[in-house]
């Protein structure tokens, strides 16, 4: 275990005056799905008098570099400035006493719409998950390193991805947007992950943009024509929706339905549509528009 030392500002504004407490998060090194439970283990000590803890929180972040830069299959990437994905409680109102350990289980269950980060074992490029652990007790207010947080894709993420790549279309990268897909229901509000697909064969579009919205039913998923530096989402080409459903898997022939659904996005504009339904309200005050 690599505990990391934390040290509030302490009565006297300064950090050596703070109250120490060393803390790690521990997760196991196996992939977790969306719709599963991430389970760890949080471990605290106090090496040098009581602490009194208020709250342990944890965040899990995503972060990754934009589709049109990632070159690499790294999982390198920074956290710092990422998208919040679930911020949840730990645990909270209990006291450490001084030379003393605590072992806090860690349990949440990850929403549907949660990112991922790797296809069937294997890192995907661009995407690196990770989970913070939040202390609040007396005299501090700090939080852990990033811990690295192994989420893999849903079979009916597999079963879609290999379609497309029957179709003629390989994942190349996928990235994490801090925006929604507009008109869905969703339970992460600012977050929508994206997979880049790129052609293998002459007569397709070049690249496409695929997103991938799930549900404990199945799956919407839109796809665009790519246009990886925009990531405003009327500002990029019009997307066509389908769903899938979980219980489809050996069932449907997703195969062809992905060469459809490519043949309907190569007929569609190369440049953004806007069809948005907008209501312009007079409040004596600035007008705003509102998406319908």
């Amino acid at each position: 275990m690599v505990f990391k030392r934390l040290l509030g500002s302490g009565s006297g504004g300064k950090a050596a005056d703070g109250i120490p407490l060393e803390a790690d998060t521990l997760l196991p090194d196996e992939p977790v799905r969306p719709g599963e439970i991430l389970r760890g283990e949080v471990v605290l000590r106090a090496p040098d008098r009581d602490v009194r803890i208020r709250t342990v929180n944890a965040r899990l972040v995503a972060n990754a570099a934009p589709a049109s830069v990632t070159k690499s299959t790294t999982t390198d990437v920074d956290t710092n400035t990422g998208v919040t994905l679930a911020h949840f409680q730990v645990t909270s109102l209990f006291t450490i006493p001084k030379g003393e350990e605590r072992r806090v289980p860690l349990r949440y269950r990850l929403k549907w719409e949660t990112p991922v980060s790797e296809v069937r074992g294997l890192p995907l490029a661009g995407m690196r998950i990770g989970l913070y652990t939040e202390v609040d007790a007396d005299g501090i207010a700090d939080r852990t390193d990033v811990d690295a947080v192994r989420i893999e894709t849903t079979p009916l993420h597999e079963t879609l991805l290999d379609a497309f790549a029957a179709a003629g279309y390989t994942c190349h990268s996928a990235w994490v947007d801090p925006e929604y897909i507009p008109r869905t229901e969703r339970e992460i509000l600012y977050s929508r992950q994206g997979f880049h697909l790129a052609a293998t064969d002459a007569g397709h579009p070049r690249n496409m943009e695929l997103y991938l919205h799930s549900n404990a039913v199945g799956a919407e998923i839109y796809l665009r024509k790519a246009a990886l530096a925009e990531k405003d989402w009327w500002s990029k080409p019009p997307a066509l929706r389908y769903v899938a459903a979980h219980h489809e898997i050996g069932h449907v022939d997703f195969e062809a339905k992905a060469r459809q659904w490519t043949h309907n996005v190569a007929a569609l504009p190369d440049t953004a549509v806007d069809d948005r339904e907008r209501v312009d309200y007079h409040l004596d005050s600035p007008r705003w528009w509102r998406d319908t």
